[in-house]
């Protein structure tokens, strides 16, 4: 079962009261950009993947729906309660609402243990909902399978969302590194997500490229205790979030 962003009303009070904690925790990270000090700009083939690719812009409403599909990170593992998670965040930040779509351990590879693979959960999502921007993240769980069949899994899961929602703008969010350094596998995973994203003129945004994690924000930003389990803080959910909106901002045609 993967989770929605859509709450029953007797948990309201407390997300809120949650959310306005979460995003307490954002402006304080914006106003300090805790992680600028510690990265150094990178380019994608030194971190294992190609060179960036021109992307188009992106065109949303002032108040826009996002889809926000991934695996345990969009579900918002570690997070104090996974609506803290930073897919959760995200709908604030942009000035509108998200849907969420997250199961841990999920890949285009690799079932989830909420639910099957990408093209699986694709296949069962609403088509009446229709948000205006999809973000599709990840995924780290291939990293551990053969991928000969993965560009042909990941073309499959990108015909189908786009054939659902045509009029939906979509947006490739790359693996980020739950570990440092970046294993080659996740390195491969993003190149590869790269280029398929190239070839259909869709914006994609890595982690791995852009110095999203590094040997200096790790240990707030990824708890890699045996709770967490290399997944990111409450903390971490919220830079993630900030991050993710200002690259989304970027993207956004004048």
């Amino acid at each position: 079962m993967t989770r929605s962003a859509r709450l029953s009303p007797r948990r309201t009070i407390a997300v809120l009261a949650a959310l306005a904690a979460a995003i307490a925790c954002i402006c304080a990270l914006a106003l300090t950009r805790p992680w600028a000090a510690g990265a150094l700009p990178v380019s994608r083939a030194d971190a294992g993947g190609a060179a960036p690719a021109p992307v188009a812009a992106i065109s949303l409403p002032e108040h826009p729906r996002i889809l926000v599909l991934g695996d345990s990170w969009t579900y918002g593992s570690a997070a104090a309660t996974p609506t803290l998670g930073y897919a959760y965040l995200l709908g604030a930040l942009m000035g509108g609402e998200t849907s969420v779509n997250g199961s841990r351990g999920s890949g285009y590879l690799v079932p989830g243990i909420d639910g099957g693979t990408f093209s699986d959960r694709i296949a069962r999502l609403d088509a009446s909902d229709q948000p205006d921007l999809i973000v599709v993240q990840g995924s780290i769980n291939d990293r551990k399978v053969s991928l000969d069949d993965y560009d042909e899994a990941v073309r499959g899961a990108w015909d189908a969302l786009s054939a659902l929602y045509p009029d939906a703008q979509i947006v490739i969010l790359g693996p980020a590194p739950q570990i440092l350094p970046v294993e080659a596998a996740t390195a491969e995973i993003d190149e590869r997500l790269s280029r398929a994203a190239a070839t259909r003129g869709w914006p994609y945004i890595s982690p791995i490229g852009e110095q999203w994690i590094t040997p200096g924000n790790y240990p707030w930003v990824i708890d890699s205790g045996p709770v967490g389990r290399n997944h990111p803080t409450t903390e971490g959910h919220a830079y993630l979030a900030e991050r993710l909106t200002a690259a989304l901002e970027s993207l956004r045609a004048d």
